[in-house]
């Protein structure tokens, strides 16, 4: 028989409670380390279709993808596609909610498709501002293409490595450690693939304080502290 005391500090609830805000407590720590770089998860679009009636469904760049500038072979565009891939050329793509032929977002509501094809010499996005303090890693979730994709800070290319993977994803991560705390450029282009359109769709980009893709330290203790104080509150006598 539950008595006063159990109906209002039920273990399995407060171990619930305790899982929740240990979720909210490293998103928001996560938030609290990606500089000044914005729309890293794609989820601030709110496209403003070019014309509503005519497909295929063109938005405007700066609607669709806040905070980046799009480039067709260096050519900063824009206008793009939500949910309206290209067919055979180089381009960019909103990858909305709605229908997509076959591309659905990675997470969220929103993610971006890079589509490298020789009528362009890469389909890019890009953005400058401060990577953070103490930055070791850059990562990112992607659905990868037929051919390369590069990723560059300041111009320079950088090599990654699959370091993870999840349901509809590949996680992805570079060594960052040597632009800590610089204003720099960070540009993801798809290139000409082997096979036609080189598809890549990303999701998810941020910058970790570790090499690997481990939860922040800061995290870890407070979520241990957490756990430890329910440990003593469930051992009251």
């Amino acid at each position: 028989m539950k008595t006063a005391w159990s109906n209002n500090h039920d273990p399995v609830k407060i171990e619930k409670q305790i899982a929740g805000f240990s979720i909210v407590l490293l998103a928001v720590l996560s938030a609290q380390a990606q500089g000044t770089f914005q729309n890293l998860n794609f989820e601030q679009a709110d496209p403003v279709f070019v014309n509503p009636i005519l497909y295929p469904f063109t938005v405007t760049a700066a609607s669709a993808l806040p905070d980046w500038t799009v480039t067709l072979g260096g050519v900063q565009q824009t206008q793009i596609t939500e949910d309206a891939p290209s067919a055979g050329s180089t381009w960019v793509m909103l990858v909305g909610p709605g229908y997509n032929y076959g591309f659905a977002p990675i997470d969220g509501n929103y993610s971006v498709l890079l589509q490298g094809s020789g009528t362009a010499s890469a389909a890019s996005i890009s953005q400058t501002n401060l990577i953070p303090t103490g930055t070791q890693s850059l990562l990112f979730k992607a659905q990868p293409g037929t051919g390369p994709l590069d990723i560059s800070i300041g111009g320079q290319n950088i090599p990654f490595t699959a370091v993870g993977s999840g349901v509809n994803y590949t996680l992805y991560g570079a060594n960052l450690s040597a632009w800590a705390g610089d204003t720099e450029q960070l540009m993801f282009s798809a290139l000409l693939g082997s096979y036609g359109l080189n598809n890549w769709e990303i999701d998810d980009i941020s910058f970790s304080t570790t090499p690997e893709p481990e939860p922040n330290i800061l995290a870890l203790t407070a979520i241990g502290g957490l756990l430890f104080g329910a440990r003593k509150w469930f051992a009251r006598p």
